[in-house]
Parts: C-alpha cells; sequence; structure tokens
C-alpha cells in the first residue's frame, strides 16, 4: 500500500506505506444541553466533525545515516502542512480523494543505522472523500428529469454550469428545481459563449467567458440565496425557462463519502 500526496507517490520518495486504521465516518460533533429536573440531556442532533487518517511509514534502507537524514529532508518538504491542504489519496481507496494536511509532529524511529519508521497523522477539515472520477450531467431541454447519482454514500453539494442568452426583465428566467429546491436565475444578463457556475458547495456563482476566464459575479442573477443538494440514487430536476434560451446545464455531482 502506498499514497499519492500532492500528486507525488509515496514510492517515489522512498516510502514504504500502511493504514494502520480507518475510520468509519468522521468524528461527530453532539449537540446537547442540560435542562434542569430531566435525566441525561437534550439532543439537538449531531453533525460530522474532522476525519484524521493514519498512515505508518518505512523508509527503504540507504546506504548510510546521512543519506537517511536526506531522505527525510525530501520527506519533510513534500509534506509541509505550511503548505495548506493537499490532495491525498490512498492506494487501499483509489477511487476518492481527501483534502489534507499534516497534524503533528513526524519522529522517525531508526530501526538500523540507514532505515527507519514513523507515523504520519493527516488532517482533514472537511471529512469526505470525493470522488475522483465523478458523475457529470447533461440536460439541454426544458421539462421533468430525472438523474441517478451511483456514486457515494452521503447527499452531495454540486455545480451548476448554465449556459444559454438571457436578458435583464423581471419576467426573462432559468429556473432549475432539484428535489424540490429552486434555483432561479433572473433580471440576469447572459451571451452566447458565456457560462454561469452555481457552486453550491461555496455557495456563490460567478460568470465566465469560453476561456473559463471569470467575467463577473453572479450572486445577484439567483432570485434567492438556494443551493440545491443531490440525493444518492433518483433526483428530479425541472428546468422552466421564460423569455431566454438555455442551450445546456450540466451539473457536476461532486460525489462524496462519510
Amino acid at each position: 500500500m502506498g499514497f499519492i500526496f500532492n500528486d507525488i507517490t509515496s514510492a517515489s520518495m522512498g516510502v514504504k506505506a500502511r493504514l494502520t486504521s480507518w475510520q468509519v465516518c468522521g468524528k461527530l460533533r453532539n449537540f446537547t444541553t442540560t435542562v434542569p429536573g430531566k435525566y441525561g440531556v437534550a439532543d439537538f442532533g449531531a453533525d460530522f466533525d474532522y476525519r484524521e487518517i493514519k498512515i505508518q511509514c518505512n523508509i527503504y534502507p540507504k546506504h548510510s545515516f546521512t543519506s537517511l537524514v536526506s531522505a527525510l529532508d525530501d520527506i519533510a518538504a513534500w509534506l509541509d502542512p505550511v503548505q495548506g491542504l493537499r490532495q491525498l489519496v490512498l492506494d487501499d481507496v483509489p477511487d476518492r480523494y481527501f483534502m489534507a494536511r499534516l497534524n503533528d509532529a513526524v519522529d522517525c524511529e531508526r530501526l538500523i543505522r540507514s532505515a527507519g519508521s514513523f507515523e504520519l497523522k493527516f488532517f482533514c477539515p472537511d471529512p469526505f472523500g470525493y470522488a475522483i472520477t465523478d458523475e457529470t450531467f447533461s440536460i439541454v431541454e426544458e421539462g421533468v428529469h430525472t438523474i441517478t447519482r451511483t456514486i457515494g454514500n452521503i447527499e452531495s453539494l454540486p455545480v451548476y454550469r448554465i449556459k444559454g442568452v438571457i436578458t435583464a426583465g423581471a419576467s426573462n428566467y432559468i429556473s432549475i428545481t432539484t428535489n424540490g429546491t429552486e434555483l432561479k436565475i433572473v433580471n440576469a444578463t447572459l451571451s452566447e459563449g458565456e457560462t454561469l457556475i452555481v457552486d453550491t458547495d461555496k455557495m456563490t456563482a460567478y460568470v465566465v467567458d469560453e476561456n473559463g476566464e471569470t467575467l463577473r459575479n453572479g450572486l445577484p442573477y439567483l432570485q434567492e440565496l438556494n443551493f440545491p443538494t443531490l440525493a444518492v440514487g433518483d433526483n428530479t430536476v425541472t428546468v422552466e425557462v421564460s423569455n431566454a434560451t438555455l442551450t445546456e446545464l450540466q451539473i457536476q455531482a461532486k460525489s462524496r463519502w462519510r
């Protein structure tokens, strides 16, 4: 087993790695309060906290202790947590990635004079694993559509990409309703070759040109700040257009696992 961090494999760094444990899901945050006169606590539900991934590593034997230290220096630069979050892909779970960084000091125990062993503790503030090969759905006409997510095991926060032509006006709109939650683009300006991107995870919207360059903020085009999610399995997407043209609606699922 090995892993890829920031697009660099552990094997290429001379590291042999294996998972020592696996969290079934991220840590839980319980919301409770004490009520006078009531046994126990009042429960207000729970959600997910961060995830920690532990990997046990060994350094391949080197010709000298100096070579071992040099290899550890290279590993320290590769895993430098000051760089911030980077993609972490585990060989044992190759279909998903985590956004991670080191969360603790790394102490290398010398096994022999020129080899060592250490544990890496990766901190994932977002506890979910995201699909490396994701699902993208395309809709090119009005009406009711069913799209089916087959990847992941928890609702996802998709990215909507709307291509078409619309001019400013209270009666000009493109409406996209996903599982009962409406994303309505109204009184907007969108020209041929432009794309309105609505990122439900980041709760933002912006318009890009054909080259992907950002042209302007798209949040004012949303009638309400609704950011529809996608469930695992079937999802109903209803598209309505008034005094506008819809060329294509792309929905990138951003599929994820607990």
